[in-house]
């Protein structure tokens, strides 16, 4: 039988290569073995909510047309609040991504002379559009609910002056992205955003919480709606869906505020009793079921791709030591040369589509060309090995997801042996 750098060679990683990988990985054995502390405690709180909530076999029946008494969707919409800690979830194929679950959320949430407010600064991308930073046909701005921000200090800490400052008598509702997105900041622990919202709530005891989990949960043992958000949202193509969901979004937290994204989900006066499943419940309870699993695998492969990359001299984030509250991993590339190279090296590694070379291409919500890597099973799913990164300075690629470790550790060393074909790194 080969060995495995034998195996690794007839899949294009050179010996040099593997070496450096390995001897990388080999001083992470500590933090892998915290990280398998919390999946372990993650596990069994999902465990915990599907058995106190008596799922059983008949949650996995399919239904069609209007949908009415599907008792795996609504069963599972506990099981999401139990696991949040709120008293209400929609958990729906309907919604079909993340940057729609967040918009059901805000539109549901607020009226004509209401402001948003964000203290984390810009939000991701898609949602620029959403609320009308960039002007768009259905924006939250045409519908008169107008937008503030505050930055991040220089430091990455929050200016709780110039949010003190923001708030003012039509913010409504305080939206607190989680993860990066196209930014090279940190992204917020738990913790971070309980301090966050505990501000906020001090200030307007009122006003709307609402936190973009994406990326973020099982990272930890406790999620924003542990800490005040009023409302956490998220798309089951990541974390939760545990690589098995093949299309959905979830929004968790007050009884009031899901039952309004509700009626904005379907129509007024039906909300959640409608909306057939269509036979994909067994897939999200088991997705659900594995999440914490495939979450670590995917945290496990962005700090080994921290290590080496850092390692090379380019700037990562997180770096290579702290602590992690997502999955992604940004690694500023410098070049546009690099962003694709690496890119290139994770569509090369993948299960499906490893024959195909991505390319950067204008993709709607973007404002410059973005170029995405993901040979995955369910398409566009970020919870599979994918990467990719917007076109522009700084030339950043974020890397995320991995169904096992073990994929996710050889696609790292497949965009660094990409990076030393074209020249882009040297390991001597």
């Amino acid at each position: 039988m080969k060995n495995l750098e034998e195996l690794y060679k007839e899949m294009g990683i050179s010996k040099e290569v593997f070496a450096y990988a390995m001897s990388i990985e080999n001083g992470l054995k500590e933090r892998f073995e915290k990280i398998q502390e919390t999946t372990t405690y993650n596990q069994m709180k999902v465990l915990k909510a599907m058995q106190e909530n008596q799922v059983s076999e008949a949650c996995f029946a399919a239904t069609t047309g209007y949908g009415y008494n599907d008792l795996g969707r609504d069963k599972l919409e506990d099981v999401y609040a139990s696991v949040f800690h709120t008293e209400a979830a929609l958990v729906r194929p309907q919604i079909t991504c993340g940057t729609h679950a967040l918009t059901i959320a805000l539109a549901a949430n607020t009226r004509p002379g209401d402001e948003i407010l964000s203290p984390v600064g810009k939000p991701y991308d898609t949602l620029e559009e959403v609320i009308g930073i960039r002007p768009s046909k259905g924006s939250l701005a045409e519908y008169g609910i107008t937008y503030a921000q505050v930055d991040l200090l220089e430091n990455g800490e929050f200016d709780f002056d110039g949010i003190k400052a923001a708030i003012n008598e039509r913010t409504k509702l305080v939206t607190i992205q989680r993860s990066k997105g196209y930014q090279t900041r940190p992204t917020l622990s738990v913790e971070r955003i309980g301090e966050l919202i505990k501000f906020v709530k001090e200030i307007k005891p009122d006003v709307i919480c609402m936190v973009d989990n994406c990326y973020g949960e099982f990272v930890e043992t406790i999620e924003p709606s542990d800490v005040g958000a009023d409302m956490v949202v998220g798309s089951l193509i990541k974390n939760p869906g545990g690589g098995l969901a093949p299309i959905g979004g979830y929004i968790a937290g007050r009884q009031d505020l899901i039952e309004m994204c509700a009626y904005r989900l379907t129509t007024p006066g039906l909300g959640k009793e409608v909306g057939a499943t269509l036979g994909i419940n067994g897939s999200l309870y088991q997705g659900l079921f594995l999440a914490p699993t495939v979450t670590a695998s995917a945290l496990k492969g962005a700090i080994f791709a921290a290590n080496i990359y850092e390692k090379l001299g380019f700037h990562v984030v997180p770096n290579s030591t702290e602590s992690r509250h997502d999955i992604i991993q940004a690694v500023t590339l410098k070049t546009p040369e690099g962003v694709i190279a690496f890119c290139e090296g994770i569509q090369a590694a993948s299960p499906v589509d490893s024959h195909v070379v991505p390319e950067p291409w204008e993709m709607p919500g973007y404002d410059a060309d973005v170029i995405m890597a993901a040979g995955a099973f369910v398409s566009g799913s970020s919870i599979e090995l994918s990467a990719d990164g917007p076109m522009k300075e700084p030339y950043a690629v974020y890397f995320q997801g991995g169904l096992t470790y073990e994929h996710a550790r050889f696609g790292i060393m497949r965009s660094l042996q990409q990076m030393v074909n074209k020249g882009l790194v040297s390991l001597s």
